[in-house]
């Protein structure tokens, strides 16, 4: 884990690309006490510790399936397909049989993948590894404030450039989304957790790889009023429809969701799961 000496940071964003609805904004100072976090999301190694120690079953196993990238659909899920699409996003499949051991469905497994972040874990799902650990989410301005690695108002947890002099720094869709992926950062899928650069602080990917889940309930004004609760050690809303996510994921293209800048911020339903979901822990001194 990183410690994260705490102290005032600018939250936020006012990117031109943002997309309304998600309240990146305002830009505002937040001060924050000491916290350690994870350097890098929990693996599938970490995740399957857990699982054997506690016999954990995670939600999208109750359920009996989970959400697929099309284009990543193992041949033998194909006969696992299952009603059920996202609205505006055709390219995710409902499969029975998808899970964080089966990430492509039946036929996929994660056994050359231990050192890659655990996916289709739901918040839920996330929470619970963390009270096992010993530790908990991060809120949304710890996640944030460590992601910038010191930086101040940078867009990328890096600077202003997504490829400083050619170089690829984040695991993100690279070409025509989504129908090709060039991959020419290295990867089509997930990266191991420790892949790229650090930041800072020494945080890997936090722009990329997976979304990574914070405590927060989402709302996209909550924090907006410049008052005590929103500007020091913020916990955001006390309740909700939808838990905040964060960092993008290696699905996240400019032409569809540029969310990989720092700044940038999503919410789903703390039950829900996919294939590109993870998380990160926290803990307080």
């Amino acid at each position: 884990m990183a410690a994260i000496p705490g102290g005032t940071f600018w939250m936020g964003g006012a990117d031109a690309d943002a997309f309304p609805d998600d309240g990146e904004g305002p830009v505002r100072q937040v001060t924050l006490k000491p916290f350690h976090i994870d350097t890098a999301a929990v693996s599938n190694a970490r995740f399957a510790a857990f699982v054997k120690a506690t016999r954990y079953t995670t939600e999208a196993e109750q359920f009996g399936w989970s959400y697929v990238f099309a284009g990543f659909l193992a041949p033998e899920a194909r006969r696992h397909l299952i009603d059920g699409t996202v609205p505006g996003a055709p390219w995710w499949l409902a499969v029975r049989g998808a899970s964080w051991r089966c990430p492509e469905g039946p036929g996929s497994s994660i056994g050359a993948r231990p050192n890659h972040p655990v996916v289709h874990v739901s918040w839920n799902d996330a929470h619970a590894y963390a009270a096992w650990a010993g530790k908990r989410l991060p809120t949304e301005a710890e996640w944030e404030m460590a992601a910038r690695g010191g930086l101040d108002r940078r867009r990328y947890p890096w600077g202003d450039e997504l490829t400083p002099k050619g170089r690829h720094r984040c695991n993100i869709w690279r070409g025509d989304f989504p129908h090709r992926n060039t991959a020419e950062d290295g990867y089509t899928g997930t990266a191991p957790v420790n892949a790229f650069a650090p930041n800072g602080y020494g945080l890997f990917n936090t722009s990329g790889n997976v979304w990574e889940w914070c405590a927060d309930w989402f709302s996209p004004d909550w924090h907006a009023p410049d008052t005590p609760r929103t500007r020091s050690d913020p916990l955001g809303p006390v309740t909700g429809q939808a838990r905040v996510m964060r960092g993008g994921s290696h699905m996240c293209h400019h032409s569809y969701c540029n969310r990989y800048r720092v700044a940038a911020r999503t919410a789903n339903a703390p039950d829900s799961s996919a294939g590109h979901t993870g998380f990160r822990c926290a803990y307080s001194e």
